[in-house]
């Protein structure tokens, strides 16, 4: 090989390294991939979808941080999150990551009754959103079976849950999915969000670990600064065990906004 040619073979491998760091710095800084896991965010999310984490959107704290040393009491918001926005966070005590919806803000009070969400004691808007269907089968990597309005369904058969479009006393509508009237947290007591603290749920009402249930067996109050940023877009779907298999990928999802 010349040495033009080995000069021009080095500054190739140089431009590669600098766009995977630069890459890479984008990407701890800015962004966090996530996959679903579960299916309490149904039908907003489904198992095996894939999004990016928006950890600028309310600036940053010590677990959106990527630094293990960063200099930040608590959190220093950009903006406040939103009721509505969905937030993937760090579970208060068991160090793992959720991804929930925002329901209730600082100073809010918040109770269920009868499986309608009451936001300072008005109950929310609702709307038929039809039925959501999708096939009892196991779902995911790990292989979770659905829980269906219309058990026992077979494997196989065709699971079904109702749909709600919930809309927020901000006017933010999304679906909700209901698989029992007289599920454990379909009724609670009226919850006072501290400040400084949010009050989450999943769309998926009654397969959701949320704020309905206290820390630490359940989730409770999530502070600020556990939060670690918003999910805007689903970027890649799979309903197969594995991203490999490309007969499973859900085409339709593909770059999908989060409502």
């Amino acid at each position: 090989m010349s040495g033009k040619a080995k000069e021009g073979a080095i500054e190739t491998v140089k431009t590669i390294v600098y766009a995977l760091v630069i890459a890479g710095i984008f990407r701890t800084l800015f962004f966090q991939p996530f996959w679903i896991p579960s299916g309490s965010m149904k039908d907003t999310l489904l198992i095996g979808d894939f999004l990016f984490v928006n950890k600028m959107a309310y600036g940053y704290s010590a677990h959106s941080c990527p630094f293990s040393a960063c200099p930040i009491p608590g959190r220093i918001f950009a903006s406040e999150p939103e009721r509505g926005d969905v937030v993937v966070f760090r579970h208060p005590t068991r160090g793992v990551d959720f991804i929930k919806r925002v329901i209730g803000l600082p100073g809010d009070t918040v109770q269920v009754k009868n499986g309608v969400l009451n936001i300072n004691g008005a109950p929310v808007q609702l709307a038929d959103g039809g039925t959501f269907t999708e096939v009892k089968e196991l779902q995911g990597p790990q292989g979770l079976m659905p829980r269906c309005a219309n058990d026992p369904v077979g494997q196989g058969g065709t699971c079904e849950k109702g749909r709600k479009l919930e809309t927020l006393p901000n006017g933010k509508t999304h679906s909700i999915l209901n698989i029992s009237d007289s599920w454990v947290a379909d009724n609670t007591p009226v919850f006072t969000v501290p400040e400084g603290q949010y009050f989450f749920m999943g769309d998926n009402r009654d397969n959701s670990e949320d704020s309905r249930f206290a820390a630490p067996s359940g989730l409770g109050f999530v502070p600020g600064e556990f939060l670690i940023g918003r999910a805007d877009r689903i970027m890649f779907s799979s309903a197969g065990r594995s991203l490999f298999y490309f007969w499973t990928w859900r085409m339709d999802r593909f770059f999908k906004a989060i409502e």
